[in-house]
């Protein structure tokens, strides 16, 4: 098991800038792909960005250039900056983890975090 506990959402002004965490525990061996998701109010949970052990990445192109995946070994944490954000990045963020390689498909991630908002104003 893997317990995922994300940190860092908040309220932010368009523009502005936010950093979320991801601390992973328990058997991180099985999480060889640490990767963010959103979702927002009646919507579906998408992809946004992920990373692989090997520090290969992979975005969502409504992100790219904006926000930054990167990860701490010895940690066990992910983190995803944000910057530059618009209303249209309002979600829950949620942290995921799966092993072998990157896909951006939430039913291939065996393990969540509780999720954290994230809310841009206008």
């Amino acid at each position: 098991q893997v317990l995922l506990v994300e940190s860092g959402g908040g309220l932010v002004q368009a523009g502005g800038s936010l950093r979320l965490s991801c601390a992973a525990s328990g058997r991180t061996a099985s999480s060889s792909v640490m990767g963010w998701f959103r979702q927002a109010p009646g919507k579906e949970r998408v992809f946004v960005a992920a990373i692989s052990w090997s520090d290969r990445t992979s975005y969502a192109d409504s992100v790219k250039g904006r926000f930054t995946i990167s990860k701490d070994n010895a940690k066990n944490t992910v983190s995803l900056q944000m910057n530059s954000l618009s209303p249209e990045d309002t979600a829950v963020y949620y942290c995921a983890a799966k092993n072998f390689g990157i896909t951006i498909t939430a039913s291939d991630y065996n393990y969540w975090g509780q999720g954290t908002q994230v809310t841009v104003s206008s």
